[in-house]
């Protein structure tokens, strides 16, 4: 993979409508903005093959359920471009490269169908664009329905990143919290800074800066004391892998602002698209949950910040439990206080 500057990538037409160009498909290869390395620097990587693709996944460079796969789709497209018998091969180091986020698994599948009946390169090239697309637009609907979930002036908290970084394009928890601002139903974010990579320091902090929108960092562990002292009305947040019953899978975090939220009276919602339902996976005990190395937690960017030899619990995602949300927005509609019924009655 070859770095570049920023100002050297091109707007597709699937970010037109944002600033933050995340994914570029540029027909010969990935160009992806490395997002380990913002706010600082805004550099892109250069992926001409599926095992780099599946590289910058699984070492954060790209980051984001839909982001994952709409990556993960072009990743099999620069395999097969050659070598239509390369999908298999290709689709398996992709899909390895992260577990948790079921995005990852339902683009793949989108373009294993087409391969199966015999579609050609080309064919795939074109579904993929259309996974693309179809985020974007999929966000744009979805900021409008749980926008009008908010009152006037809200005060909202939002965990990790799940805007145009994460996305196509718009976001999908930012992406609600984006819409209503324009509609001057925001009176305070609040985000947090999501440990270990820091995502909402580093990637949901810019991203609010960039569009004017008042926020205040805070630390992951401040939360449940804001709550306690300010009222809030939503955590908004998004979701790697929503189960059958409504059971969601998000950053490490999430679980505990759902906890904290019922307790002090704040509603929750997860904000993602169809394709992030597992309808096979029946509850949260049946998602699998990704540990990572140690090292994300003992150092911090190659230094060490705890004693040598200190052994660490690495998840990075978490399960909260149906029974805790309010809402899930999808684009296809709202499920209020969700269950197996009106999940499978919206998506079926």
């Amino acid at each position: 993979m070859r770095a570049l500057d920023l100002s050297e990538s091109p707007v597709t037409s699937a970010s037109k409508s944002n600033a933050v160009q995340p994914i570029i498909w540029l027909g010969d290869r990935l160009r992806l903005l490395d997002q380990r390395l913002l706010p600082l620097e805004e550099t892109y990587l250069d992926c001409r093959s599926a095992a780099e693709v599946a590289e910058a996944i699984h070492g954060m460079a790209v980051r984001g359920a839909p982001a994952i796969g709409i990556a993960a789709a072009y990743g099999l497209v620069l395999a097969v471009r050659g070598d239509l018998k390369a999908f298999e091969a290709a689709e398996q180091v992709l899909a390895a490269s992260r577990p948790t986020a079921v995005n990852l698994r339902w683009a793949l599948a989108r373009l294993r169908d087409l391969w199966q009946r015999g579609a050609d390169a080309a064919a795939l090239e074109l579904e993929a664009r259309r996974i693309h697309e179809e985020d974007l637009a999929q966000n744009l609907h979805m900021g409008e329905l749980g926008a009008a979930l908010l009152p006037q002036g809200a005060r909202v908290i939002t965990h990790c990143n799940t805007g145009a970084l994460a996305t196509g394009g718009h976001g999908t928890a930012l992406g609600v919290i984006r819409t209503a601002y324009a509609q001057g139903r925001i009176g305070q974010v609040y985000n947090t800074e999501t440990r270990p990579w820091l995502q909402g320091a580093r990637l949901t902090a810019w991203e609010l800066l960039r569009e004017g929108i008042p926020a205040k960092l805070i630390a992951d562990g401040a939360a449940a004391h804001l709550m306690r002292i300010e009222h809030i009305d939503w955590v908004i947040v998004g979701a790697d892998r929503i189960a059958a019953n409504g059971d969601t899978a998000n950053k490490i975090g999430t679980y505990m602002l759902a906890v904290a939220a019922r307790r002090h009276g704040a509603k929750f919602m997860v904000v993602a698209p169809s394709g992030t339902f597992d309808l096979d996976c029946p509850n949260g005990e049946a998602i699998p949950i990704e540990e990572r190395t140690a090292a994300e937690l003992t150092e911090f960017r190659g230094q060490q910040i705890a004693p040598a030899g200190m052994q660490a619990f690495n998840p990075v995602f978490d399960v909260t439990p149906a029974e805790l949300i309010d809402a899930i927005v999808c684009e296809r509609g709202v499920i209020l206080n969700p269950t197996v019924g009106k999940i499978t009655g919206l998506l079926r």
